[in-house]
């Protein structure tokens, strides 16, 4: 197929509309984001009035610099938006058959537990697609299960427990102050606010009920470390390149913010926690700190079952003691994303990371078909 091949990228558009979107980016330039998934377009209590809220509109600039990026490659391409009518996905699949899906979806119908099926789509029909698969994507998202599975093979994390809508709210005489209260299938730091993290048993009790009130699901309680926070991208499947170790510094927060990548500091420019947090790549670590960062991504990389790109999010204490945060399959590539950060800090140029998992889907999609 080589540069030949007609690439699909398939993408959410914002809920207001491709042509907000693409009006507000007119008006305001590139966009700047910290990084990370994109939300799944629900209302951020608290955000500042004056903020600007790039969750719902960065797609469109991530979509439109990889079609470019292809199309420079020599690869012919075409866009479709799959949020809204999913048969139109089904007939649009079966009728164009592209040789490969670019695949940016991450939720149907604003719901982001259907992005696993949306890549199980593909597995059905029997088109190839970048990224990770349905158990990967689903893995992931379940933040408890995901948890079990790599503490379960050695891969430490912080100490959790799961409440549920239907539970009572109680807290364990053992629970240690402060902790953070995350909804259990959300990802791009959807539902993470400054008062996330809870220092008594009635902060701890009005968290979770805001999770239950507006995500509708069970809120994940989880040890809160203190300490540096620290990426690793991974690129490629077969012969995966680390890449590398990227900080979040925190220097720029006030003293009453908790240090903590919240929703506002991922998405809402013009915010105290947006302006207060800045990548830096490469971080300043010791020979074995990024050794142990590395390896342990790449490994928990295997264990979900990341394939093409991923980045792995850890905290590391004071002491040296690292924590594994958050498996992202399929991350936000976009040109100030964390991913993108490391792989210019390796060398790369964004055409390169795009060539890159393109050519590694592509690689894997022929291997299978010669076993198959």
């Amino acid at each position: 197929m080589g540069k030949k091949a007609r690439i699909s990228i398939l993408y959410n558009e914002p809920a207001n509309g491709a042509d907000a979107g693409r009006q507000y980016i007119s008006e305001t330039g590139a966009l700047r984001r910290a990084g990370g998934a994109l939300s799944r377009g629900k209302e951020h209590a608290g955000a500042p009035r004056e903020a600007v809220d790039l969750s719902e509109v960065g797609v469109l600039e991530e979509m439109e610099d990889i079609k470019a990026a292809l199309d420079s490659l020599g690869y012919r391409t075409s866009i479709l938006n799959v949020d809204s009518d999913i048969y139109r996905l089904i007939d649009y699949l079966r009728e164009d058959r592209p040789d490969l899906v670019f695949n940016l979806v991450e939720c149907v119908e604003n719901d982001s537990l259907q992005e696993m099926n949306v890549a199980g789509l593909y597995e059905l029909l029997k088109i190839p697609y970048t990224g990770a698969g349905p158990l990967a994507l689903g893995t992931a998202l379940n933040k408890p299960r995901m948890k079990e599975l790599l503490t379960s093979n050695g891969v430490q994390t912080p100490r959790y427990y799961v409440i549920r809508p239907t539970s009572r709210i109680t807290v364990p005489e053992e629970t240690v102050f402060p902790l953070i209260v995350k909804p259990e299938h959300e990802d791009g730091s959807v539902g993470i606010s400054d008062s996330s993290v809870v220092f008594t048993a009635g902060e701890l009790r009005k968290r979770v009920r805001y999770v239950f009130e507006e995500f509708e699901q069970a809120a994940l309680v989880e040890q809160y470390i203190e300490g540096r926070e620290l990426n690793v991208a991974i690129l490629g499947h077969r012969n995966p390149v680390i890449l590398p170790v990227s900080e979040i510094d925190f220097s720029g927060m006030t003293a009453e913010m908790n240090k903590i990548v919240s929703y506002e500091a991922k998405w809402m420019q013009g915010s105290a926690a947006y302006e207060g947090t800045k990548g830096v790549c490469p971080a300043k670590l010791s020979a074995q700190q990024e050794r142990v960062l590395k390896e342990t991504a790449l490994r928990c990389c295997q264990l979900v079952g990341c394939r093409d790109y991923a980045r792995v999010d850890f905290r590391m204490t004071d002491e040296g003691e690292i924590y594994l945060l958050e498996v992202n399959p399929n991350p936000d590539i976009s040109d100030d994303a964390g991913f993108a950060r490391s792989a210019r800090a390796a060398g790369l140029t964004f055409q390169e990371i795009v060539s890159t998992i393109v050519e590694s889907a592509l690689e894997r999609a022929a291997t299978d078909r010669q076993d198959a």
